[in-house]
């Protein structure tokens, strides 16, 4: 196998390798402050917060965390949607010399718990809204501290007097907080908090910026260390990569949550780094977003195909001007060819596929944005100081061009690995190698191609589920004898969760009721779309349940449909 065949297709501003600074994540924070101080680092729902603000504010919430007691290296929980605050806490955390532990907000009482608990996190920062979940389950966490905020803390006048009567009929209840004992507000830390310099001791390559958690084969999540310098690779790869971007000049779309590692990397680290300018959301909503396009003009904007599908399929989208953007970097699923020609046509700017995990901090392919060699239907070619391979069965030997096996690769974004999980780690890696658990093949070209999940995580609309995780809570219900859940294809969002349910003998159970018990127990976008009650499942001789078999008749049934169509 010729060893790098993808280097030839890279654009001449495309360096192979790539320096880093040995600093730490939140430095260019510092930098981007002393160069751009009036420069628009934030613009939030009307709202525009400057460098030095955003400097400033996260010193002040770096020493109130410090005077909370905390350590360096002790764990702190964000459990935020996309706002200044997030951005606020993630590197005054930092600076604070914390870990950060970024939680989903949908997350229910019991993921949220379980997360908590194993991070040892001991000071969260979160919504207000959140705060009745989180104070249910703080006994079985070991919080001492709770920092609250709401959205409206940084809406402008008079959005946000008018956003507290806003939330309470969206959520049918609002919540009221005092800065005392343990709880503490984020605009009082904001008013009262001191900016005094920070030096800690430091280590680059060793030293963990972030717990991110995902899930795996076990069904049970694991955090995933990532060190400041598996952050600053991926940011910097992500750099070079977007070579035509100019450094403060750029505005880049913040729909990407930041409690994922890819909205984290390719938007937040990525606009400090540049001295950008961020347009945040706190949800994807296809309306508020063709307005934000049109209104604020972004140049950039990573996402999931969900989002661009939900953009094209607009009935009012011709009414929007899309022609500031002139790059997008889609990930979370595959890009349908379709879908990118028709955004392509719709913004003129280039849309293109890349690939990675949580645990590569997370980009370690992606197509060529600027160039023409660029090849549909490919997750494109490995990033600078980024190697790849095909492994067989044994992952050992690599494999030729076209033979499919799984993905593996080695870079300075591979993580340092699981938290509290040696055992993980050691499955994972292998003399260097991250073994991603995806099926694919190599052309002679170098363009790496995925064929299939060897994992059984579900993407839906660019989030992760684990099946293990749905089946637990189906399998609480009184009814249920045996479950299975599998991914099943969808044109919208990639996949959708479908469970396969035995109902135990003399006993009835409903789709509507099934439903109800697992929107009590999971997050919604874990919740199974499709229920299919059978009288037995397909398993194997020693009674193993065959998932695939049941994933192989939905695409049998969508071959069929399509055939008759």
């Amino acid at each position: 196998m010729i060893e790098k065949p993808w280097l030839s297709h890279y654009p001449p501003e495309v360096p192979h390798t790539l320096d880093y600074e040995s600093i730490p994540v939140q430095e260019y924070l510092t930098r981007a402050y002393k160069k751009f101080p009036t420069k628009i680092a934030i613009h939030f729902m009307g709202r525009d917060v400057t460098y030095k603000e955003l400097y400033e504010s996260s010193m002040k919430f770096a020493n109130y965390l410090q005077s909370l007691g905390l350590q360096s290296g002790e764990r702190v929980a964000i459990m935020l949607p996309n706002c200044p605050q997030g951005v606020i806490g993630y590197y005054g955390i930092l600076y604070a010399g914390g870990i950060v532990v970024q939680t989903n907000p949908l997350y229910t009482e019991r993921e949220v718990a379980y997360q908590l608990k194993d991070s040892g996190a001991k000071i969260i920062l979160a919504m207000d809204i959140l705060y009745p979940r989180i104070t249910k389950v703080i006994k079985e966490t070991n919080l001492e501290n709770l920092i609250i905020t709401g959205i409206k803390d940084y809406l402008p006048f008079p959005k946000n007097l008018i956003y507290p009567f806003i939330q309470k009929k969206q959520y049918g209840f609002s919540v009221k907080v005092e800065h005392r004992g343990m709880n503490h507000l984020f605009t009082e830390i904001m008013k009262v908090g001191k900016m005094d310099s920070i030096s800690l001791p430091f280590d680059f390559n060793e030293d963990i910026a972030l717990l991110q958690y995902t899930g795996g084969t076990t069904g049970f999540p694991k955090g995933v260390m990532l060190t400041h310098k598996n952050l600053i690779a991926n940011a910097s790869m992500c750099r070079a990569w977007l070579h035509e971007c100019r450094e403060g000049e750029e505005s880049i779309l913040g729909i990407l949550p930041f409690f994922h590692v890819y909205g984290m990397t390719t938007v937040m680290i990525f606009s400090v780094m540049q001295g950008n300018r961020m347009v945040l959301l706190p949800k994807f909503d296809v309306e508020t977003a063709l307005k934000t396009i049109d209104k604020q003009k972004p140049t950039l904007f990573p996402g999931a195909p969900t989002m661009y599908i939900g953009i094209l399929n607009h009935p009012d989208v011709k009414k929007y001007d899309l022609s500031s953007i002139v790059a997008c970097l889609s990930g979370s699923a595959p890009l349908p060819a379709e879908v990118q020609e028709k955004f392509e046509k719709v913004t003129g700017g280039r849309l293109v596929e890349g690939y990675g995990l949580t645990e590569t901090s997370p980009v370690t392919h992606a197509n060529l944005i600027y160039s023409a060699d660029r090849v549909k239907g490919s997750i494109g070619v490995p990033w600078p100081d980024t190697e790849a391979t095909i492994f067989g069965p044994e992952s050992t030997d690599p494999l030729t061009y076209g033979e499919i096996g799984e993905i593996a690769v080695k870079g300075p974004q591979v993580m340092k690995g699981y938290w509290n999980r040696q055992e993980d780690t050691d499955m994972t890696m292998r003399d260097g190698w991250l073994l991603t658990g995806d099926l694919g093949y190599m052309d002679e070209n170098g363009f790496f191609y995925i064929v299939d999940r060897k994992k059984d995580l579900i993407i839906a609309g660019g989030y992760n589920i684990y099946p293990r995780d749905v089946e637990e809570v189906l399998y609480e219900h009184p009814a249920v004898q045996e479950c299975v859940v599998a991914g099943v294809p969808d044109p919208y969002r990639g996949e959708t969760v479908k469970a396969y349910i035995v109902v135990k003998e003399g006993m009835t159970a409903t789709e509507e009721e099934l439903n109800t018990h697992c929107r009590e127990n999971l997050a919604s976008f874990k919740v199974p779309r499709i229920y299919e009650f059978r009288k037995e499942l397909p398993k194997t001789a020693i009674g193993k349940i065959l998932r695939r078999n049941l994933i192989d008749e939905e695409r049998e049934k969508l071959k069929q449909v399509a055939v008759q169509s």
